[in-house]
């Protein structure tokens, strides 16, 4: 009889990449219950949030964009699409002018490939895993992808931003359920006690042990393995080692784990529960209708994650590039209209003119103001939460950004990015500053300055961080 935790040496020859990994770690990621208060040190942490389909950028017929802000350095107003983050506006860097470069121009999936490795073709690491393997680095999860129906349809690898190395994409977990399950070990997402129902779930040791005897397998079965299979093998053990690192990282927290009620955060890493009841939820989660709770729930997951010191790096990417995505069904939203279907991507095409009487211009401005607002709510969210002398935003640099500029003409320059948060980090808020021809490589290049990480550049034709963005 097999033991427990015996591979067939079979299977392990044919599993590609981190495939074994990915397969056994949802069963191994204990559940955590201690909080950023307790041994993880506070300075530093990254979001990225990314929303699909561009902005109304300069028009083909050369009408201004309507995304950037128009003013001075310190005296500046926001565009239409911005308005929501008025609220925001001292946390926040507005960067006009930024470009990806010329590869590729006019394409969605060169965009996403470029927008955070800064590299053509998505030859790179991008800068969330590049970030993880610094900051993140002791985090019990290095690195958390969320995703609100970015998998729908099995969509290609393209449609998806994380890059853990040249041409390596990261997929992002859909199901706020699981996520809360994998970090937690609770399915109950409507206030409940938070104990898991997982009948796998054992103890720490236990886990450990299961995990070790695989990497014992693997390595037996790499040493009589053909070259080319040894190739999978190693990257199989990789990933296993790393899924024990978390392991571990996990069960010597629990051993010190408080709640973090008593520090006034408004939920308890013990107890974690969402706002939104999933139970309700249709059993699929590709639904239009679903797609803003599902977004609320992965953003407020993401936050719970920061604060109770289970990742210091993540990507909330909402949707992907050419996004079918109905949001016309969207409840209780401006463009909400159950008689007619109005995707992200056929609004993005609005045509050569903002024309305020064509529809699909009208829904496409009033698509991205409502994306700005999801950016807004999770600055806001981020700000309940105490952190040392200030808030969970304080601590944290949040990203927004998409894969081309204007959504008709998909150009990838004068690119919309928006940086917010840090304060503590010395990022150097409430300032507009027009970067134009600069690569967005300076940008990530500075991120990284402004979480301790000194580079002279990031990806291409970076020409080092932009200065002014810290204090």
């Amino acid at each position: 009889m097999k033991s427990k935790g015996a591979v067939n040496r079979r299977e392990l020859l044919t599993w590609g990449g981190a495939g074994l990994a990915s397969f056994i770690a949802p069963q191994f990621l204990a559940p955590i219950t201690s909080n950023a208060q307790t041994g993880i040190e506070t300075r530093g942490r990254f979001v990225v949030f990314y929303f699909p389909d561009g902005i109304p950028g300069e028009s083909e017929r050369g009408e201004p964009n309507l995304w950037n802000c128009r003013g001075s350095n310190r005296n500046f107003a926001l565009s239409e699409c911005l308005q929501p983050l008025e609220r925001h506006r001292e946390q926040c860097v507005f960067l006009n002018g930024l470009t990806m470069g010329a590869t590729d121009q006019g394409s969605h999936p060169g965009g996403a490939k470029k927008l955070l490795t800064a590299v053509d073709g998505g030859m790179g690491r991008s800068i969330d895993q590049h970030l993880a393997f610094g900051i993140g680095r002791d985090a019990p999860v290095r690195h958390l992808y969320l995703g609100a129906q970015a998998t729908v349809g099995n969509p290609s690898s393209d449609c998806f931003i994380s890059y853990r190395d040249a041409g390596q994409v990261a997929t992002p977990e859909d199901d706020p359920r699981i996520v809360l399950q994998r970090l937690f070990g609770s399915p109950n997402t409507s206030g409940g006690n938070g104990e898991s129902q997982d009948p796998q779930r054992g103890t720490q040791e236990k886990r450990l042990s299961v995990l070790n005897a695989v990497i014992r397998e693997v390595n037996e079965v790499r040493q009589t393995a053909p070259p080319e299979a040894q190739v999978r093998l190693n990257r199989q053990l990789s990933a296993l080692q790393e899924v024990t690192r978390q392991v571990e990282a996990l069960a010597s927290r629990e051993s010190t784990a408080e709640s973090s009620g008593g520090n006034g955060a408004p939920v308890s890493c013990d107890a974690p529960r969402l706002s939104v009841n999933t139970q309700g939820w249709p059993t699929l989660l590709d639904q239009p209708e679903s797609f803003p709770e599902v977004l609320q729930a992965q953003s407020e997951l993401m936050a719970l994650a920061l604060s109770c010191g289970l990742t210091k790096v993540g990507v909330l990417q909402s949707s992907r590039h050419t996004s079918e995505l109905i949001m016309s069904r969207f409840p209780n939203a401006p463009f909400s209209d159950p008689q007619y279907d109005m995707r992200s991507h056929q609004a993005s095409h609005y045509g050569a003119s903002h024309d305020r009487n064509k529809r699909e211009f009208t829904d496409f401005v009033a698509q991205r103001v409502w994306f700005v607002e999801q950016y807004a709510q999770f600055l806001d969210l981020l700000a309940s939460y105490p952190e040392g002398d200030g808030s969970l935003l304080d601590y944290t640099l949040v990203l927004l950004c998409t894969e081309v500029s204007d959504g008709n003409t998909h150009r990838h320059d004068d690119m919309p990015f928006v940086l917010a948060g840090g304060a503590r980090l010395g990022l150097n808020g409430g300032q507009l500053l027009q970067l134009s021809g600069r690569r967005h490589g300076d940008l990530l290049a500075s991120i990284c300055h402004l979480l301790g990480d000194p580079v002279n550049g990031y990806g291409q034709a970076s020409s080092g961080p932009i200065a002014e963005l810290w204090s």
